[in-house]
């Protein structure tokens, strides 16, 4: 950097020196030092305040993350080098999400997409009732609340089912509709998650043969038939109070403004030789996530018009997947694959290229095949390995036969 851009990083530094040292400690401002001083001394073409000012602020949002991650997490280093390693970004983890997601550092994932396995619907995923099944989905969205980035974004696909709670009897008239849409949506917020949306997925033909009652075309005895399914929309917003660098001056002279969203706190630059203020001589307004989002648009993140044009209902038609082929026999080898478009949606509307995209019920692992075309870093963990391995990495293979499988098995007792 020239001399002109290293004075301004001083200034910075020098105005914030009381603020800084009231929230981090001497060791950790040392470092804070450490890295503005590499930075500083970074050799670069371009020679703007504004660049300076753009490095300081990924240099200082990377800073308080990192800080945050070390007294949060209790990370486990096979997991930890395994998700860093260089490879083709296709990383798959053997083993219960559970264990996993507990051993992950806290907001290290960019997306989270999944589609869990229903209560009692398959031979891999019994529960002796409806609360058990619930209790153990919950310990999993309270664990994905802390490993997802704040601000980021866990589209979850669920249908209602026809089945047996099994909380008053297990007789065959304990049989109603169960509406697991609703009760994840109650969990996840309660975890700490906002509502945001719930797609319909028009599936486009009947998935139940449930109360057609043909023969007795009268009141009461008339239902519908199940042809669609969830698709809920949730975003993270733990409460962060800490100051964030003003996007156009670089400043941490700010003073908190009205919360945005719930959990979003915003800020207003109280420089007074910022570069830019309103015609009634207000400073910049800008959560961390206007940082960031705004920060990320250029022409590799932007979304195509048709595509979303195609998501601007929220009732979307989009194909089951077809497993069974002319020969009766299942070529995905999975009983339950959940369509490519799902992840896709998520993963163009929800994340930047690079980001790791977390799948944590991974089937055939159709979100890790998308996150892979699409730039991201596709990561997913399954705990049936005996089950689903080889119809699973035959999946992946045909869309990828070159690139390499990054695999783990990771088993750890809680």
């Amino acid at each position: 950097m020239n001399t002109k851009q290293k004075n301004y990083l001083d200034e910075i530094l020098a105005s914030a020196d009381d603020y800084l040292r009231s929230v981090f400690s001497c060791e950790q401002i040392e470092e804070l030092n450490l890295r503005v001083n590499n930075l500083k001394n970074t050799p670069s073409k371009n020679n703007s305040i504004d660049y300076a000012i753009k490095e300081w602020l990924n240099l200082y949002i990377k800073f308080v993350k990192e800080v945050y991650q070390k007294n949060t997490s209790v990370s486990d280093e096979v997991l930890v080098d395994f998700i860093n390693q260089k490879d083709d970004g296709i990383k798959i983890i053997w083993g219960n999400c559970l264990n996993v997601l507990k051993n992950l550092p806290s907001e290290s994932l960019g997306l989270m997409v999944t589609s869990p396995p229903y209560y009692n619907a398959r031979e891999y995923s019994h529960w002796d009732n409806l609360d058990l099944y619930l209790n153990d989905m919950r310990n999993i969205i309270r664990e994905a609340y802390r490993v997802l980035d704040n601000h980021r974004v866990f589209v979850f696909n669920v249908g209602d089912i026809f089945d047996n709670d099994n909380l008053f009897t297990t007789s065959v008239w304990g049989k109603r509709r169960i509406p697991l849409g609703s009760y994840f949506t109650k969990i996840f917020e309660e975890e700490g998650f906002t509502f945001v949306d719930d797609f319909i997925w028009d599936k486009g033909e009947v998935q139940s043969q449930r109360q057609k009652n043909g023969n007795k075309p009268y009141p009461f005895y008339q239902y519908p038939l199940n042809c669609y399914e969830h698709i809920l929309i949730f975003h993270k917003h733990r409460d962060d109070k800490l100051r964030y660098p003003c996007p156009i001056c670089g400043s941490l002279q700010v003073n908190g403004n009205a919360y945005s969203e719930i959990g979003l706190k915003s800020w207003e630059c109280k420089n007074p030789n910022c570069f830019k203020r309103s015609k009634s001589n207000r400073g910049k307004r800008f959560s961390l996530k206007s940082i960031i989002t705004q920060g990320m648009q250029n022409q590799s993140t932007q979304i195509s018009e048709d595509y979303i044009a195609k998501w601007r209902r929220d009732i979307v038609k989009i194909k089951p997947v077809f497993k069974i082929n002319s020969k009766g026999e299942n070529k995905l080898g999975h009983t339950a694959p959940f369509p490519y478009e799902i992840p896709e949606f998520a993963i163009q509307m929800f994340s930047y290229p690079g980001d790791i995209v977390f799948d944590p019920f991974g089937g055939s692992f159709t979100s890790v095949i998308a996150a892979k075309k699409l730039g991201r870093i596709g990561l997913s963990t399954e705990i049936n390995k005996e089950m689903f391995r080889k119809s699973s990495i035959n999946n992946i293979r045909k869309y990828f036969p070159n690139n390499k499988i990054s695999e783990v098995d990771y088993e750890r007792k809680q």
